[in-house]
């Protein structure tokens, strides 16, 4: 019997765009400078095949920086 995916979700204090950076992300949420754009990797969807995007976290979204002059 296997445990589906979803069965231990990551707490809330762990997910990727509350507080903590997503392995795509290129600073901490609410960095001065930073915005939020639509993760590269899986175009928004949050994910990749079946499973949560790596890059996003599933969220489908990523932080980066904001052109200045």
């Amino acid at each position: 019997m296997s445990i589906p995916n979803n069965a231990n979700p990551p707490k809330p204090e762990q997910q990727p765009g509350i507080g903590n950076p997503a392995p795509g992300d290129e600073a901490t949420p609410g960095t001065p400078g930073t915005g939020e754009n639509l993760c590269p990797d899986c175009r928004g969807t949050g994910k990749q095949g079946e499973r949560p995007c790596p890059s996003c976290g599933g969220t489908g979204k990523i932080i980066e920086g904001i052109g200045g002059g």
